[in-house]
């Protein structure tokens, strides 16, 4: 039924468009076909006749409907010039937008017909220019006049929405009217004509929850007090329609999903009013018991909850704490628990939301509180010592079995089993001490000493007779109480210096004591002289009363000659009961010193001198003379040796040795740093005459032979020859030195440029070689070889 009403409506719409079109036809045709007046005279004010040209035809606008679908072009207006008689004679042309393509013009009638279909939303006009032309000669006989031709609407267009989905939160709980979203729809039709654009918004689906604003589209709450907890997510259908929301609009519609956000409107409340738990006595502090848990449907921080113990027995052994991933009240055990003692607890727990709503307080109390009952479980536990930890005092040098003192543990179970004791030997290795198992009476095995080690530290077990694993340790501390057993002694390894000029009564050392024993025992120490040198002519002491005592010389004129050295005991007494004391001897040397006192030299051979030497000082002067002798006998030796022939074996060549010298020599003109006959020819040993190295008195002229030998010369013959030139030469270096030879070899273009042969100055030499040595030599001979020219022409 819907289809065929909507059949019906498309069918009047077109009977509609029709009649519509029609009736534009004629209004174009009776408006754009006008008579020109050509010959319209006015008269001026003097009698003057004005003529005004006035142009053949007025152009209006064209209209024509879109989306026409008709089997023939649709006339869209004529053009008719008052100069046209009909004889064919005029032709009209039509140019610009969409001439020729989407309009064409009967050139002879002026008809102007659209082609195809027109959408005013592509576009809405267009605009075209006419003129009437001679067909012959295609002269104008009009100016061109131009024309729009409108594109008229009609509703075909549906509206459509900005979004095909929208999203939208609300606070659940919110009052009627509350603004949810607003949704927009638009439509492509023109909105200045008619009703086509023109959108009115209605929900489909989505009551009676919501509504919707028919001009605006502003979704609002309908219902008061919607709950999250009882559905949360809603679903609504909006419609936009144009034409005002008649019949026969068109429709678009859009969904809109909305979400009712929480807020805290619901309390916690626990799911059962007693839990039921249990822990062992064994369990340490910080042991977790159990959990509970109180359900808020509300989520987020609406759904936080606090767990706290308001009440109860177990207030002190027990708390509470709150796991807030899980949203459960953790309870933990806080102090240890004997079952002996207390066999259950009781706890009221009470959990309360975090953050509270001011506007749903009326909801009110959000907490709830339960019960909880923990029973504690009997455990087989070991045993335990009545202190945390013991110390006992002994004194020192006690005899063997001196009771030190007693440990006692009991069996915290039922059955109170028997216990057994040892000690840790681990922390008495040097088994000072021993335990009865039965009793825990600890006894010294042999003495102690105080000064050895004060405190001994021991640990002690205790365990069940008939389950050895469970076992308890305690820390047992022993103190070894000090008795005055050892007398004091000098602080430290005294030695008195006194002068030789002291003056009587002079103090020149001060003394103190050391006693290993405890305080108590040790100072105030006194000092004092043995009653049978109590009268000592020589020195006295006095008790400064500090635990120090001053030596002091009783006579003077001491002499180094006659005693150097004296030993004096002191007596040094403690303070202990009894007191102890020990005699002490101070050595005291006898020094030289000068007028203020300081100390020169204690040595009492230092007034031998005088007289004559000591035994020291001649062993050390005869050892020096042996030295010296020594240095004399190898001196003589080597000086002897150095006469003898330096060549050995006639046969050895000194050039096959290698002379090393350790200094670095003065250079060419030292001759002394070094013996030169080594150098010399081996043939001189048998009657040869060596040649000497002496400085020539005359100027050597260069030998002849110097010059390059030519290419057809043997080099086995030219090298002999310079060797013996060179032997027999006085003037050579020594015979171990370098030759130089001035030849190059076969094939060599050029000679040597060595110079170093040379004994003459550059004025004696001869450079015309240098013109046959070839091109690379030019630059020199032209420096050297014409020398001659040069001084021809000065």
């Amino acid at each position: 039924p819907k289809m065929k009403e909507d059949n019906c409506l498309h069918a009047a719409l077109i009977c509609l468009g029709m009649l519509y079109y029609s009736h534009a036809i004629t209004t174009e045709k009776l408006n754009h076909t006008r008579p020109s007046l050509h010959g319209h005279h006015e008269k001026g004010k003097e009698g003057q006749v004005l003529h005004r040209s006035k142009r053949g035809w007025v152009w209006n606008q064209f209209f024509v409907i879109e989306e026409y679908t008709g089997p023939d072009p649709v006339l869209v207006g004529r053009l008719h010039s008052d100069i046209d008689s009909g004889d064919g004679n005029i032709k009209y042309i039509l140019s610009g937008e969409g001439a020729g393509i989407i309009f064409v013009i009967d050139d002879k009638s002026g008809n102007i017909h659209a082609t195809k279909t027109l959408d005013r939303e592509e576009r809405a006009q267009y605009t075209l220019t006419a003129q009437a032309v001679d067909r012959n000669t295609n002269r104008p006989l009009e100016p061109p006049s131009e024309f729009i031709v409108k594109v008229q609407d009609i509703n075909d267009n549906p509206p459509e929405f900005l979004h095909e989905n929208y999203h939208a939160n609300v606070p659940e709980r919110s009052n009627v009217g509350t603004s949810v979203i607003q949704v927009t729809a638009s439509d492509a039709d023109d909105p200045t004509y008619g009703n086509s654009a023109k959108l009115v918004y209605s929900i489909l689906e989505g009551q009676p929850y919501f509504s919707v604003e028919a001009q605006t589209g502003i979704i609002r709450t309908a219902l008061p007090n919607m709950d999250r907890e009882a559905k949360e997510e809603y679903h609504v259908v909006i419609q936009a329609k144009d034409m005002g929301g008649h019949m026969g609009g068109l429709s678009g519609t859009t969904k809109v999903t909305i979400t009712l956000t929480d807020v805290n409107d619901n309390p916690p409340k626990f799911p059962q009013s007693v839990y039921q738990m249990s822990v062992s006595e064994a369990a340490v502090p910080g042991e977790e018991v159990g959990r509970v848990k109180a359900k808020d449907p509300d989520i987020g921080e609406n759904g936080l909850v606090a767990y706290s113990i308001i009440d109860g027995d177990g207030m002190d052994m027990f708390e509470i704490t709150t796991d807030y991933e899980t949203q459960e009240g953790v309870v933990k055990l806080k102090k240890r628990l004997d079952f002996e003692t207390k066999k259950s607890y009781s706890l009221k727990v009470e959990a309360a939301n975090v953050h509270i709503d001011p506007k749903f307080i009326s909801n009110g109390p959000f907490k709830d509180t339960v019960t909880v009952k923990i029973s504690v479980e009997d455990a087989d536990e070991p045993p335990v010592f009545l202190k945390p930890s013991y110390v006992f005092e002994v004194q020192e040098n006690a005899a063997s079995g001196t009771v030190v003192g007693k440990v006692h543990a009991k069996d915290p179970d039922a059955a109170n089993s028997a216990i057994r004791y040892s000690i840790d030997r681990h922390t008495d290795l040097e088994r000072y001490f021993i335990i009865n198992a039965e009793d825990g009476n600890i006894k010294t095995i042999k003495a102690l000493d105080r000064e050895e080690i004060a405190w001994h530290n021991i640990s002690v077990f205790a365990v069940e007779v008939h389950k050895q694993h469970q076992e308890a340790k305690v820390p047992v501390a022993i103190k070894v109480v000090d008795v005055n057993d050892n007398a004091p002694k000098f602080a430290a390894a005294y030695e008195a210096f006194v002068c030789e000029n002291a003056r009587s009564n002079q103090q020149f050392i001060t003394i103190s004591a050391d006693d290993k024993d405890d305080s108590a025992n040790g100072p105030r120490f006194i000092f004092s002289l043995p009653p049978e040198i109590i009268h000592n002519p020589n020195f006295t002491l006095r008790d400064n009363r500090d635990n120090t005592a001053s030596v002091l010389v009783r006579r003077e004129g001491f002499s180094r000659q006659k005693q150097d050295l004296y030993l004096l005991p002191i007596v040094i007494s403690d303070g202990g009961l009894p007191p102890m004391s020990s005699t002490n001897t101070l050595t005291i040397r006898v020094c030289g010193c000068d007028s203020n006192g300081s100390l020169l030299s204690c040595n009492a051979e230092a007034y031998i001198l005088n007289a004559g030497l000591s035994t020291g000082a001649l062993i050390a002067i005869l050892a020096c003379i042996v030295i010296l002798l020594v240095i004399v006998v190898l001196f003589v030796t080597l000086k002897r040796q150095k006469k003898e022939p330096l060549i050995v074996f006639e046969e050895e060549d000194v050039r096959e040795n290698i002379i090393t010298y350790d200094d670095e020599g003065g250079g060419e003109e030292d001759t002394e740093a070094f013996d030169i006959a080594t150098l010399q020819n081996p043939d001189g040993i048998n009657g040869f005459i060596p040649r000497k190295d002496i400085k020539p008195e005359y100027q050597y002229m260069p030998r002849p032979g110097l010059r390059p030998a030519p290419n057809s010369v043997d080099v086995d013959d030219f090298i002999n020859t310079r060797i013996q030139e060179a032997d027999n030469d006085p003037t050579a270096p020594p015979y171990d030195s370098i030759q130089i030879y001035g030849y190059e070899g076969r094939g060599s273009v050029a000679g040597s440029l060595s110079s170093l042969e040379s004994a003459t100055t550059d004025s004696d030499l001869d450079y015309d070689y240098l013109q046959n040595w070839g091109p690379r030599f030019k630059k020199l001979a032209d420096l050297y070889g014409s020398k001659d020219t040069f001084d021809d022409d000065s």
